[in-house]
C-alpha cells in the first residue's frame, strides 16, 4: 500500500507517517524542504516530477497549508488563503490526469468552520457555518476540494478540531502556561475546546480509509468537548499546579499582538461533534479530556 503525505513534514504529518509505516504502508511525503529519503520535493503550487507519485498511489492525504497561529495582517491572510487553495487546486488537477489515481483522498479542513457555538453541538448534518475570514477560508477550501468529482477517488474532507500531543500543537502551550501559573480560564472560560488525542486522530483517519462507507466532510474531534474554564482546571490538577491566574479579553488581545498570533484561537467556542465516526462504529480511545491530559502528562 503506497500512500502520499502533500506537506507531511509537519506536528500532523510526521505523527501520520509513523502511524502508517506500522501499518505496512510505503509513505511518500511532498515537502518544499525534502530532508529524508521519503521525502520528495514540490511547491504545492504548481505540476512538477512528484506528480509521478501519485499515480498509482493507494491514499492521498493532503495537509498542506500556512498555519493560521499568526497575526491576521492582509500578507498573512492572503498566504493563508493561498497555501490551502493552491495545493488543493494542483492536486485535483494531477488527479483528475492520473490513469491509475488513489483510491481515497483525505484533505485538510477545520472545526472552525462551524459558528461561535457554547450550546448547540455542531455536527456535519445540520453544523451552521458562519461568515468571517476563518469560517470562509474553511469553506473556499472545501470549495476547491469538492468542485469536481473523481468517479475512482473517494473524497473526504477532515474537520479537524484542535490535536492534542507532545511534539507540537496546542498542548506544549497550554502546558508551558499552566507551569508558569498562567493557567486560569481564558476570556469569560464559558467557550467550548473541541480537541481529539493525537493518537485518535492518527486511528481516525486509519478508520475512514478502510471504511468506504465514509464521504464526503467528517469531524475528527472527540465527543466530549470541554468549556475553557473546566480545561483549564484539568490541566492544572494533572500537571499539580496549586494556582492559575485568569486571563482577561482585554490582556489576551495585548498578549496576542506580543505573541504575533490571535486571540480567535482561545476565545471562540468551538462544539463540534463526530457524528459521522460514531455512526460508522469508530471507538475513540480517549473520550474524555482528562483521561487524554493524564496519557499527555
Amino acid at each position: 500500500m503506497k500512500m502520499i503525505i502533500a506537506g507531511g513534514t509537519g506536528f500532523l504529518g510526521e505523527a501520520l507517517t509513523a502511524f502508517f509505516e506500522k501499518e505496512n504502508y510505503h509513505v511518500v511525503v511532498l515537502t518544499r524542504n525534502p530532508q529524508l529519503p521519503h521525502h520528495v520535493f514540490w511547491d504545492a503550487r504548481t505540476e512538477g516530477p512528484w506528480e509521478n507519485e501519485i499515480d498509482g498511489a493507494d491514499v492521498l492525504i493532503n495537509l498542506a497549508g500556512k498555519s493560521v497561529d499568526c497575526r491576521y495582517n492582509q500578507k498573512n491572510k492572503a498566504e493563508i488563503y493561498a497555501s490551502r487553495i493552491e495545493s488543493t487546486n494542483v492536486l485535483q488537477k494531477v488527479v483528475a490526469q492520473c490513469q491509475n489515481p488513489p483510491r481515497v483522498w483525505l484533505n485538510s479542513s477545520s472545526a472552525t468552520i462551524y459558528m461561535h457555538a457554547e450550546n448547540a453541538l455542531m455536527k456535519e448534518a445540520d453544523g451552521i457555518t458562519g461568515d468571517d475570514f476563518s469560517m470562509n477560508i474553511c469553506k473556499s477550501w472545501e470549495g476547491a476540494f469538492f468542485n469536481k468529482t473523481n468517479e475512482t477517488t473517494r473524497k473526504v474532507a477532515l474537520r479537524t478540531s484542535i490535536v492534542l500531543g507532545n511534539s507540537g500543537g496546542a498542548y506544549p502551550k497550554l502546558k508551558l502556561i499552566t507551569r508558569l501559573g498562567l493557567g486560569g480560564m481564558q476570556g469569560r472560560g464559558n467557550q467550548k475546546f473541541s480537541w481529539i488525542h493525537l493518537d485518535d486522530f492518527c486511528s481516525a483517519l486509519d478508520f475512514i480509509i478502510k471504511n468506504e462507507n465514509i464521504e464526503g466532510v467528517v469531524n475528527i474531534t472527540s465527543p466530549e468537548p470541554v468549556r475553557n474554564e473546566n480545561l483549564m482546571a484539568i490541566m492544572r490538577r494533572t500537571l499539580g499546579i496549586p494556582f492559575g491566574l485568569n486571563a482577561p479579553k482585554f490582556i489576551l488581545e495585548l498578549a496576542a499582538v506580543f505573541m504575533q498570533t490571535e486571540t480567535e484561537l482561545l476565545l471562540k467556542s468551538r462544539n463540534v461533534f463526530p457524528e459521522i465516526l460514531l455512526k460508522n462504529g469508530f471507538e475513540f480511545r480517549y473520550r474524555n479530556i482528562a483521561e487524554a491530559l493524564r496519557h499527555l502528562s
